[in-house]
């Protein structure tokens, strides 16, 4: 029996990553929100690796925060390690990975959702997305509260249907013991959603006493310590330290002549599991070639023992694991304190959402997260805060928030999704994006947070800090213009970096192009330049360093927004368009692209399809 409880603008399924970024926008732009959860100790869980960011997923990270988001605030309060990846390589790919304190990061997750104003955060399960005429009008919940709203936000993770599986054992949860949501997965298909199975996987967690560090590798926190977020400060605590160790042949000899007892292996397993995240039975199959693989030894936590084994994720029955950890340097005599296991689970197919991430059937319906088949925290995340935007303008009445593109990796991933969709859990990548050198995680803030402020999200506070940065760098751009004066500072500068001397004048900036030659070097020649912050200096170095490709970069992207600023019309019937093959008119009307860039890059719509579609939008326009 159902009861009326309450109404609400929008009502957020889920408080996972996707969940916690979804209500914060919705509420901190005015709605009036509800974050129902299965269990509200599970808040911003971090059920598989206790950690945030790594490659790639670190952009994601300073886009959100750009965005106004909550997750890289949350990073920096409560890490306990904190380290910049692939520092070896170009400016493009360098990531920012966090240990955290998982139990602190829920905590500090949830006082913010129950401190926001215009949020409600509420325990419950739903069972049923009430719909009337194509449009959202209700949920009703397991215990019969029926809450009337406008909108719903899907970002219920691996819940749906999911099973645990460790070997042979099968059972009927979510991750970490937690209930899983048996229900809601027939209102989604009566609702017209399809539907599709998906597989991922943890590794054992380890008592920390029972190892022995002195035979792995120490892995130290970065100093000056790194941040995600551009209003944090200043990141000054002291850092736990991660440890490295090898999987080895006998490791790999337990794992193959047991591997027909993996839930994998065996045909329990009917979802599709990530290529990108392998479990250790995978990685010894598929590289069969290597003597051993890396093993990551990372604490869970300051008020925990546990330790997380990174790189053994598995589904091999529980007597298997003991004894496969146990062949590991260090791990002779460990005793573990939860096994590893697979988790398969319903999720969409995301080709059944616009640019927007709402249904296209269904009017205030939006999904984020796992449940749109990708993988990973960030990924949820990113996904949480632009669906929130997203249903908050909807609501207003206003026009949608799109990232193309060119414009933040946010956009990379959500257009991937909804384009091409995906066969297997989606990861982000730095190669998945055509403008990485624009799109690094040092500038989020200049190319984002702008426009979160002009949608209403992102506050004053932090587009004011941005307006000083931008105006620092500008200033100092005019000044770097200038030629610099060929005095002995500037003779001593030429030596010490082991160029030739300069016959004719240099402008600063040149001078900046020079490998070895910093902000800091710049300043011993100049009286005029202003002395500036480390993250402001590096975005002016970056920029001198990398001056041309970034033009050239730029010019690409002039080329992809004209066909990007070319709109579709979502009621087009493209079987009445001739000339357009049959393969293109029937992906074309499933998909519904929102512009041409988007339909060309659905598969199976080739260039001549592109082509009478341009045709066909002149003819219209005349």
């Amino acid at each position: 029996m159902s009861y009326f409880t309450g109404k609400f603008d929008t009502i957020v399924l889920g408080a996972g990553h996707a969940g916690c970024e979804a209500a914060l926008a919705c509420a901190r732009m005015g709605l009036d929100t509800m974050c129902l959860t299965m269990n509200l100790d599970s808040v911003g869980l971090m059920p598989c690796n206790p950690a945030i960011g790594g490659t790639s997923k670190g952009h994601l990270v300073r886009e959100i925060d750009a965005l106004g988001g909550e997750m890289g605030l949350a990073a920096d309060d409560t890490f306990i390690q904190m380290r910049m990846l692939n520092t070896g390589k170009g400016p493009a790919v360098h990531s920012l990975r966090a240990q955290m304190d998982k139990r602190r990061y829920h905590e500090r997750m949830k006082i913010t959702l129950e401190r926001e104003d215009n949020l409600t955060l509420f325990q419950d399960e739903c069972v049923e997305i009430v719909t009337k005429n194509g449009k959202v009008e209700a949920i009703r919940c397991a215990s019969g509260a029926y809450f009337k709203t406008k909108s719903v936000i899907v970002a219920c993770g691996v819940y749906l249907k999911s099973n645990i599986l460790i070997g042979n054992y099968v059972k009927q949860s979510g991750p970490s013991g937690l209930f899983g949501a048996n229900e809601l997965s027939r209102s989604l298909i009566d609702n017209g959603i399809s539907l599709r199975r998906f597989k991922t996987g943890t590794p054992a967690r380890v008592k920390k006493s029972s190892l022995d560090f002195s035979k792995m590798d120490i892995q130290y926190g970065d100093i000056p310590i790194p941040k995600f977020s551009f209003m944090t400060q200043k990141n000054d605590k002291e850092q736990e330290v991660c440890y490295l160790t090898y999987t080895n042949l006998k490791t790999h000899k337990i794992i193959l002549d047991n591997i027909h007892r993996s839930a994998m292996y065996s045909g329990l397993i009917s979802g599709v599991g990530t290529r990108y995240c392998p479990s250790i039975e995978d990685k010894v199959t598929r590289f069969a070639d290597k003597d051993r693989h890396q093993i990551f030894i990372e604490p869970e936590g300051l008020s925990t023992d546990e330790m997380y084994v990174q790189g053994m994720s598995t589904s091999l029955p529980a007597d298997v694991q003991i004894d496969m950890l146990r062949t590991i340097e260090g791990m002779e005599n460990c005793i573990i304190t939860r096994f590893g296991y697979a988790i398969e689970y319903d999720c969409i197919d995301p080709i059944q959402l616009d640019l927007t991430l709402q249904s296209k059937k269904i009017s205030g319906l939006y999904f984020a997260g796992q449940i749109n088949g990708s993988s990973g925290y960030e990924e949820a995340a990113a996904q949480g805060i632009y669906a929130g935007i997203n249903c908050a303008l909807m609501l207003k009445g206003k026009e949608p928030f799109i990232l193309s593109r060119s414009d933040a990796y946010i956009g990379v991933l959500v257009d991937d999704l909804v384009t091409k969709g995906t066969n297997e859990p989606y990861r982000m990548m730095t190669s998945r994006a055509e403008y990485r050198l624009l799109l690094r995680q040092d500038n989020a803030d200049m190319r984002l947070t702008e426009k979160s402020y002009n949608i209403g999200l992102a506050t004053k506070e932090r587009y004011e800090k941005l307006m000083n940065k931008r105006e620092q760098i500008n200033n100092a751009m005019k000044i770097l213009s200038k030629h610099a004066p060929n005095n002995e500072e500037f003779v001593n500068l030429l030596k010490n970096t082991g160029d030739s001397e300069v016959k004719t004048g240099i402008k600063y900036f040149d001078l900046l192009k020079r490998n070895g030659v910093t902000y800091t070097d710049i300043l011993k020649i100049s009286d005029e330049l202003p002395v500036l912050d480390d993250e402001i200096s590096e975005q002016i170095e970056l920029k001198a360093h990398y001056d041309g490709y970034i033009a050239k970069q730029l010019e690409q992207v002039e080329r992809f927004k004209q066909l990007e600023d070319i709109l579709l019309d979502k009621d087009i019937d493209y079987k009445s368009i001739q000339g357009l093959r049959i393969e293109a008119q029937q992906k074309l009307n499933a998909h519904k692209p929102y512009n041409i860039g988007q339909a060309s890059r659905i598969s199976g719509v080739s260039p001549a399809d592109i082509s009478v579609l341009l045709v066909y939008i002149k003819k219209m326009k005349g």
